[in-house]
């Protein structure tokens, strides 16, 4: 399984971005998906999760529902976290994580559990000034 992130750039709070995750290795039938991220000096924070084996779900932490929104090209065998109306707190690098999903609760269970994730990628740089 190899995970490419792209899309990072420095934006103006209130600005938006859409980061991308470009899976190979992997059937998005098989694996769930999570975005994560890590702020300077601080540990990494679960962001929001897909998953469709079994049972299709989405989960977002608190700070990103209704401002971040998961998506999968399955043509593309991408996924996309599309970030509207971002804050300063929002600066980090970005990760997308995989991992076979054991159960439809995973997303619920896992999202911020970086130890669950077995696949990572390299990391997006987002930076929002003020």
């Amino acid at each position: 399984v190899q995970l490419v992130e792209s899309g990072g750039h420095s934006v103006q709070a209130g600005g938006s971005l859409r980061l991308s995750c470009a899976a190979s290795g992997l059937d998005f039938d098989d694996y769930a998906i999570a975005w994560f991220r890590q702020a300077p000096g601080k540990g990494r924070e679960g962001v929001s999760c897909f998953s469709s084996t079994s049972r299709p779900t989405t989960f977002y932490a608190d700070f990103a529902e209704g401002r971040f929104t998961i998506s999968t090209d399955t043509a593309r065998n991408t996924v996309y976290l599309q970030m509207d109306n971002l804050k300063s707190e929002d600066t980090a690098v970005y990760y997308c994580a995989a991992e076979p999903p054991k159960s439809w609760l995973a997303c619920q269970n896992y999202y911020n559990d970086d130890r669950f994730w077995g696949s990572w990628g390299q990391g997006t740089q987002v930076t929002v000034s003020a």
